[in-house]
């Protein structure tokens, strides 16, 4: 850290902090960014969906994008933040607030943009971490083209699974819906199943068959294994809340058909919080978003947050005209 007080810190170098770092550098705010080096997709081999960047290791995009921001004068540390805190407000009513990292570093900053991210909860099945982002997946459009017609099994453990099972059905013929720990299809839903062709398997999966470093069929209690070559599962999304909870907001549930899947932190459109001079950006407040999402929604914030700080650099100018 180059010095004491920035314009922006932003917290957490992913997609959406990286183009909120991008955007308010290019209007000359001085910009820190603090990055724990622990993206949500390190385990995917590629990013996808991703206008121009198609395929893009997510590696390679994150540092492609760290260096278009650096050329524009933004910082970057690493280290994880421990806290935040807001400051007393200055006698022109400047606010502030002081940033915390694990390792006792401290920094201040007019605003804070937070995009710390979520964490993929699993099911507690043996291996499926260990798979995560190769052929343990959760995301269709994410990673469905990649597993297409390939056979495809999905781990049901609530009441989404069925419509896991049709959404996968589009890239595979060869889809088998995994009843597991989740509750039994309807009548309706049975059917569904049968004319698209969606086998069901009852019992409880105990674990992954994994040959050569390759995962080959999905163990049941039974003993019995069914060979698939992927494996679809709900996992929960929580939000990499703390910093914001640090400064007093509150994570909230996220539900998706009546069912809830996660948690995140409440925004306005621009990613503003309810904590004034504080936003928020990406997978931290919009659970589903994929990484072009993110990043559009970092642009956004970043353009609020530079609108902000118009205003109160308008307000103090005046105020010191006047006296």
């Amino acid at each position: 850290m180059k010095q004491q007080r920035y314009d922006v810190v932003i917290v957490g170098g992913g997609a959406a902090g990286l183009s909120g770092a991008l955007a308010l550098a290019r209007a000359r705010r001085s910009v820190l960014v603090i990055d724990a080096g622990e993206p949500r997709n390190a385990p995917a081999s590629h990013v996808h969906n991703y206008l121009g960047r198609e395929s893009t290791p997510p590696g390679e995009l994150l540092a492609i994008g760290r260096g278009e921001a650096a050329g524009y004068g933004a910082e970057f540390v690493e280290g994880r933040v421990a806290s935040a805190e807001r400051l007393p407000e200055s006698g022109e009513g400047e606010q502030g607030f002081r940033v915390v990292t694990e390792d006792g570093r401290s920094v201040e900053a007019r605003r804070l943009l937070v995009t710390t991210g979520l964490v993929d909860e699993l099911p507690p099945v043996p291996g499926l971490a260990e798979r995560w982002g190769r052929e343990v997946l959760h995301c269709p459009y994410c990673h469905g083209h990649e597993v297409a017609d390939r056979p495809i099994g999905v781990l049901a453990t609530g009441p989404l699974a069925v419509h896991q099972a049709l959404m996968w059905r589009q890239w595979s013929d060869d889809v088998t819906l995994f009843l597991h720990t989740g509750p039994e299809p309807t009548e309706e839903e049975y059917e569904q199943l049968a004319a698209r062709g969606v086998a069901v398997v009852d019992g409880e999966v105990t674990g992954l068959e994994v040959a050569d470093d390759r995962f080959t069929g999905v163990r049941l209690a039974s003993g019995r294994v069914v060979p698939r070559e992927a494996l679809v599962v709900q996992a929960r999304f929580t939000a990499r809340s703390a910093v914001l909870e640090s400064l007093g907001l509150k994570p909230v549930a996220q539900e998706m058909g009546g069912v809830v899947i996660g948690s995140y932190i409440p925004t306005d459109p621009t990613g503003a919080t309810e904590a004034p001079g504080v936003w928020a950006a990406g997978n931290v407040t919009r659970l589903t978003e994929q990484v072009i999402g993110a990043a559009a929604a970092g642009l956004m914030a970043g353009g609020a947050v530079n609108g902000d700080l118009i205003t109160e650099d308008t307000r103090l100018a005046v105020a010191a005209r006047r006296a």
